[in-house]
Order: C-alpha cells, then sequence, then structure tokens
C-alpha cells in the first residue's frame, strides 16, 4: 500500500445516507479472485441502466468529477454486508479518502486495510462539504499527521482515528507488513534465542 500522509483531491459529493456494500460493489462483479478490475463496476445499479448506459443525472457521470479522490457521502456509509471488496472497488476507481459522518465499523476497518483513508466528521461539516462539491469544483486537503481537513476557502474540521489505524496509513503498512517490522524478533524466536 501507498502511505497517506497528507493528500489533496477533487471532491465527488453522494449526498446519500445508508449506501451499503452491495450498492458499492453488487455481487454479480465479485468474482475475480485479484484486487484490481473493480472500479469498474463501482456503484453500477446508479451508474447505469439496465442495458450498460451510463445514467447522465449519477455524480459519478459528470465530467466535473473526473480523476476525483475524495468522496463525501452521508451517514453510515458502507453498512450491509462484510465485503472487502467494497474498499477494492472505491480504490480502484481512484479514490483515497472517504468522508461522512459515520462508517460501518467493518467498512472502515476494511478500509484502513485496504490504503483508504475513512475521515469521520460532524453531521454539518459533511454537508458543508457535500455543497460546496456541488455547487462547484471542491479541493480539498486530507492531512492525516495533523488530522485535519481543509479547503481554500478557509473550511477546516478536525477528525479523530485510532493511533492503530493511523501508523498503519502514514507507513503503508497493511497486516503483513506491520507483522514483518518485527521479522528480526520472530527469527531470533525461530532460531531458540
Amino acid at each position: 500500500m501507498e502511505p497517506i500522509r497528507i493528500h489533496t483531491g477533487v471532491v465527488t459529493p453522494l449526498n446519500r445516507a445508508n449506501v451499503d456494500t452491495d450498492q458499492i460493489i453488487p455481487k454479480q462483479f465479485l468474482k475475480r479472485i485479484e484486487r484490481q478490475g473493480f472500479g469498474q463496476f463501482l456503484f453500477y445499479h446508479w451508474r447505469f441502466d439496465d442495458d450498460g448506459n451510463p445514467r447522465p443525472d449519477f455524480i459519478l457521470n459528470n465530467p466535473k468529477y473526473d480523476g476525483s479522490s475524495i468522496l463525501a457521502a452521508g451517514e453510515n456509509f458502507g453498512c450491509g454486508s462484510s465485503r472487502e471488496h467494497a474498499p477494492w472497488a472505491l480504490e480502484d476507481y481512484g479514490f483515497k479518502v472517504v468522508i461522512a459522518s459515520s462508517f460501518a465499523d467493518i467498512f472502515y476497518n476494511n478500509c484502513v486495510k485496504n490504503g483508504i483513508l475513512p475521515v469521520q466528521l460532524t453531521e454539518d461539516e459533511v454537508q458543508e462539504v457535500l455543497k460546496k462539491a456541488e455547487n462547484h469544483t471542491c479541493s480539498i486537503t486530507v492531512d492525516l499527521g495533523k488530522q485535519i481537513v481543509r479547503d481554500d476557502d478557509g473550511f477546516e474540521a478536525g477528525f479523530s482515528i485510532p493511533g492503530y489505524h493511523k501508523e498503519m496509513l502514514l507507513n503503508g503498512w497493511d497486516d503483513i507488513s506491520i507483522t514483518l517490522t518485527l521479522e528480526e524478533k520472530i527469527t531470533q524466536f525461530e532460531q531458540g534465542a
């Protein structure tokens, strides 16, 4: 995984609450065994009609948000099943940060384990970000070290993150990488030292 320290990107506003993992990545696209290639199916039933044509009224089909790397959404984002494919699809599409007022616990942990920074702000702060992003192209900077979200128009908000998750993201570590930080001690143990 790539480390996330300070990330600046355009915000895509998905002003919907209770977005579940089945909406993020529908079940029929879970046949892949690798983590890549899921981005094309992100929010599939919202992005495309029954014939596979892009729906012009869905936010990801708006060229204004092409290349966006920050997704802002309503409360309880990532609820539903515990499929890890949901953050895989978000990451493969290009999102590095997801901002919401609340997250499902398993989804939150799956994001961290897959290199996506889930940022929980207050409902009022999220609504301010959503409104800005809906009205014009809005770029936001997320500073993980300082745990601050800010833009160039004076918006600034702090967020909390468990220290363990922060360390994982700052260093670009997954669970295996963390284990390998103890490689010397593991080798000593295996050698009976």
